[in-house]
């Protein structure tokens, strides 16, 4: 092995390592800001919880406020990206929208820290007002591309406020975990997803 295969390699462990302890203290701060909530979390807690010294934080984020901004960009990027994964996967409008209510609660009950800081945290934070503003309109874009589908299959009707629809899905979604949340997440949240998505296509006239 010559001499710039082993700085490629030491180069790769290098990196790999600081993304190792990066996701690793975000996934503390979580856990931290999950448990006690952000204004009482502490950074000696979170360097705790992640098993580094209180300065190691400090190689990564600018102070606490910039750990819960970095924490929801993690999440949100990787969330994301599988919900966009799970839609594509669907073989028409109806089998994506139920792919993607089914993935959304399932990321936030493989997670609950995440989902007590998104559901109990976030939405005091105005700071981060304009990020979760982002969030929710990837999330309705995805929405709109499903209604739009289910429109030209004729799953759906063709006068539907789109607008409308997009927010009461996402407003319903977001309200059963906000439910599952408050209630311990005693029950299982993902087994919800095709009573909301019926409950959504079909709507309460008997």
């Amino acid at each position: 092995m010559n001499i710039n295969s082993l700085f490629k390699k030491g180069n790769f462990d290098l990196q790999k390592t600081k993304s190792e302890k990066y996701n690793n203290i975000l996934n503390s701060a979580g856990h931290v800001f999950a448990e006690y909530g952000f204004h009482k979390a502490t950074i000696s807690q979170i360097a705790s919880q992640a098993g580094v010294a209180d300065g190691t934080l400090y190689l990564y984020f600018k102070n606490k406020d910039d750990i819960l901004l970095q924490y929801l960009n993690f999440k949100s990027d990787s969330v994301f990206s599988r919900m966009r994964a799970a839609v594509e996967a669907g073989k028409n409008a109806e089998d994506k929208l139920r792919r993607l209510i089914r993935c959304h609660l399932s990321e936030f009950q493989n997670d609950k820290d995440m989902a007590v800081i998104f559901r109990s945290e976030v939405r005091h934070f105005r700071d981060i007002e304009t990020q979760i503003k982002d969030i929710s309109k990837m999330y309705l874009e995805l929405l709109s591309e499903i209604i739009e589908q289910g429109q030209i299959e004729g799953t759906m009707r063709q006068d539907l406020f789109a607008a409308l629809a997009k927010r009461y899905i996402l407003g319903g979604v977001e309200n059963v975990i906000s439910s599952w949340v408050f209630a311990g997440s005693r029950y299982d949240l993902e087994s919800l997803a095709d009573p909301l998505v019926d409950l959504f296509l079909t709507g309460i006239r008997g």
